[in-house]
């Protein structure tokens, strides 16, 4: 039996990507602007292609024709259009340019007929005249045969995350369909399931034994793992995720990659030394993680047009420093397979712009149910990931190799 198709047309690194495939689907075809994400994405989804494009300029016949589907019904297409427009930490701000990507979602959609959809945004939506645009969309969709699950806030820490990180889902599906539902909450508190942040990361080997880390972003550490948490277990790929239909990648386990070092001043580890978990250092504005509690929002800053901002990055719980791209995305549920470019800067953008995996396996799931289908087993054999190169490109030479203009992601300035 073949597995349901979905399409990511907003794909970033692929945190719904991954989470969509988890949960059952083959994601063929993903859309993404930024030639970064694009290269990336690419890495570590070897057995789908991935279309370096601006939506604006997308139609669905130039995507059926990639797929070599021009018949073929699409059961889901999903994505978060770039939402700083909407954000209630920043200017929301209807005529924000950004903003108008929903729109070409609904087109999208509208023109590929799929079967279902998703829309995940940040809860900014819900709040004030925001409201107005959501509901014009949700009427749009009514109109053009789709019904709409009223939207919901869905945070990540119920669903396996160790982070509080909330958004909007939008669920639809054509007319006739099985509405979904959206996912039970499946931890809190009192569940065993519930991972603190020492759960996640508390396994990893410890970045200042290696000064090489200072260099490169990977170290050989065969030895130096402690012992892991069910949770990190199954993000190690010791164990398999409940309900997992992801295809296994190669890859080796006594390697520690994304773990590039900050240099921090002297004067900056003693402030982040007299910072107590949970508490925020007042200089920098970092919170400090708690072993038992749960991660803050990880966040991806913003590129030179908005300001060139470096989003604050957690404190680790017990060492005065900020954590690696590895630690978070520990933190938002990515396996140790996967990997980011080989920059700070990068890799935490591409962590802190994307929905956490396990939060888009909940979603994925109650789109499975509504297929009502039976999924076939996922196959045993393992895939390699791309080329390591993906990971070192820099934004000119990431942009030729898509055939895309250098200047579609401003770049950063530093300052």
């Amino acid at each position: 039996m073949q597995r349901p198709i979905g399409i990511d047309l907003f794909a970033g690194a692929g945190g719904m990507t991954l989470g969509f495939e988890q949960a059952g689907f083959d994601i063929p075809i993903s859309v993404e602007l930024d030639p970064i994400h694009c290269a990336t994405h690419q890495f570590n989804f070897p057995l789908w292609q991935i279309l370096c494009r601006n939506v604006v300029d997308l139609t669905g016949d130039e995507i059926r024709e990639k797929l070599n589907i021009p018949n073929k019904e699409i059961d889901v297409i999903f994505g978060g259009p770039p939402c700083q427009g909407f954000s209630t930490i920043g200017k929301r701000a209807l005529d924000d340019p950004r903003n108008e990507l929903i729109s070409h979602f609904l087109r999208l959609v509208l023109e590929l007929k799929p079967k279902y959809f998703v829309i995940e945004n940040v809860k900014g939506l819900t709040v004030g005249k925001h409201k107005f645009f959501l509901e014009e969309v949700i009427n749009k969709f009514s109109q053009n045969g789709y019904q709409v699950q009223p939207y919901q806030v869905l945070n990540a820490v119920n669903y396996g995350v160790p982070q509080h990180r909330e958004r909007l889902f939008l669920l639809g599906c054509q007319n006739g369909l099985t509405l979904p539902n959206y996912p039970q909450i499946q931890t809190d508190k009192k569940s065993e399931n519930y991972i603190t942040v020492w759960d996640a990361i508390g396994d990893l080997p410890e970045v200042e034994n290696y000064p090489e880390l200072l260099e490169i972003d990977w170290v050989k550490a065969e030895n130096d793992y402690g012992k892991p948490s069910k949770y990190a277990k199954k993000l190690r790929s010791f164990r398999r995720l409940n309900n997992d239909y992801s295809y296994k990648r190669e890859y080796d386990r006594t390697i520690l990659t994304s773990s590039l070092r900050t240099r921090h001043t002297p004067k900056s580890i003693a402030r982040f030394s007299a910072t107590a978990p949970g508490k925020i250092e007042p200089v920098s504005h970092f919170y400090r993680l708690n072993p038992n509690g749960i991660c803050n929002t990880l966040r991806a800053g913003t590129p030179s047009s908005r300001g060139a901002y470096t989003s604050p990055r957690p404190i680790h719980p017990f060492i005065p420093r900020c954590i690696t791209v590895r630690e978070a995305a520990r933190l938002h549920s990515y396996p140790d397979w996967f990997r980011f470019h080989i920059t700070k800067w990068h890799g935490f953008r591409q962590v802190g712009n994307s929905v956490p995996p396990l939060l888009a396996k909940a979603v994925a799931q109650e789109i499975i149910h509504a297929l009502n289908i039976k999924l076939p087993k996922p196959k045993r054999k393992k895939y390699k990931l791309e080329k390591l190169e993906n990971l070192e490109l820099n934004m000119s030479i990431a942009a030729d190799l898509y055939g895309v203009d250098r200047h579609t992601i401003a770049s950063r300035m530093r300052k």
